[in-house]
C-alpha cells in the first residue's frame, strides 16, 4: 500500500497517440482549472475488484483519489485498472451531501479501449432528476446535446468510428487517455453530477468570486509596536507590527524605509 499526498490541479491534458496524431482536445478555462482538484491519496499495485458486467473477481492496479469540485463538493473516487481487456473503472465511494448527489454513491462509469491507440472510451450519458430527486440517465442522441464544456475538452466521436461496431442506441462516445486517470474521474463529474446542480458553473464562479471581494474588504489594522527588529548578517532593520482583523490577531515584520 503506497499513500501519495501529491495535490495536482486537474488541468485535463489529453494528448491522442493515435497513428493519425490527434490533435489536443483539452483546453479546459482557467477559472475551472483552479476550481477543480484531484488528490491521488493511495494506490494499489497489485488488488482486486469484482466486475459485474463480467461476473468475475478481476485483478489489476487500484487507486484512490479525493476531489475537490468547486460546483458540487468533496468526493472519493476509486479506480480499477484492468490492463488484461483495456478496461478501467471510475467508481464514486463517497459523494457530497444531498439527496441527489447520495444517489450518486456507489455509481460506477466504464471505460474502455477504443479503436484509437491509448484512448479509451465512454458512451455519452447524462444523469437527470426529476421533481421528486429520482434521478434516471439518458444516453443522448445528438451531438448538441452533450454539455458544452465536455464537446470543448474532450474528443467527440460517434461510436462506431471508436468501436468499430454497431450497436443500438449508442451514437456518441468522449474519448480520453488511458494514462488519465484525473480526466476520466473529470468527466464522471460532468456527465453524473454537474447536470444535477442547482446552479450552474458560471453562478457558482461569480458567487465565489463576491466572496472572495467580501473577504478582501475586511479592515485590517496594523499597529507599531515600537520595537524593532535588526538581522545580525545585513543589518537591514525591520518593524515589528501587531496586526488585528476581524477574528483573528497576526504579527509580522516591516522592513525600515532608508533615511
Amino acid at each position: 500500500m503506497i499513500p501519495f499526498m501529491e495535490e495536482e490541479r486537474v488541468l485535463l491534458d489529453h494528448y491522442s497517440q493515435s497513428a493519425d496524431n490527434m490533435k489536443q482536445y483539452t483546453n479546459v478555462a482557467l477559472s475551472l482549472q483552479k476550481r477543480i482538484r484531484v488528490t491521488r491519496m493511495e494506490e494499489r499495485p497489485d488488488d482486486a475488484w469484482y466486475d459485474f458486467a463480467l461476473r468475475q473477481l478481476r485483478r489489476g492496479e487500484v487507486r484512490f483519489y479525493r476531489v475537490r469540485d468547486f460546483l458540487t463538493g468533496d468526493w472519493l473516487f476509486k479506480t480499477c485498472t484492468d490492463k488484461e481487456i483495456g478496461k478501467v473503472l471510475v467508481k464514486a465511494v463517497k459523494c457530497p451531501p444531498g439527496a441527489r448527489f447520495s444517489q450518486l454513491e456507489g455509481n460506477t462509469m466504464v471505460f474502455q479501449r477504443s479503436t484509437f491507440e491509448g484512448m479509451l472510451y465512454d458512451i455519452i450519458s447524462l444523469t437527470r432528476a426529476d421533481e421528486k430527486d429520482q434521478l434516471s440517465r439518458k444516453v443522448v442522441d445528438q451531438v448538441e446535446e452533450v454539455p458544452a464544456i465536455i464537446r470543448e475538452n474532450y474528443k467527440i466521436t460517434p461510436y462506431e468510428e471508436a468501436t468499430g461496431k454497431r450497436a443500438p442506441g449508442k451514437h456518441w462516445v468522449t474519448l480520453t487517455s488511458a494514462e488519465d486517470e484525473k480526466a476520466l474521474i473529470t468527466l464522471f463529474l460532468l456527465e453524473r453530477a454537474w447536470t444535477l446542480s442547482r446552479v450552474t458553473p458560471e453562478e457558482r464562479i461569480r458567487a465565489l468570486e463576491r466572496e472572495q471581494v467580501q473577504k478582501q474588504r475586511v479592515k485590517v489594522k496594523e499597529i507599531d509596536t515600537g520595537h524593532v527588529w535588526t538581522c545580525p548578517i545585513c543589518g537591514s532593520g525591520f518593524q515589528f507590527l501587531h496586526v488585528e482583523r476581524e477574528q483573528a490577531r497576526t504579527h509580522k515584520l516591516k522592513k525600515q524605509k532608508k533615511p
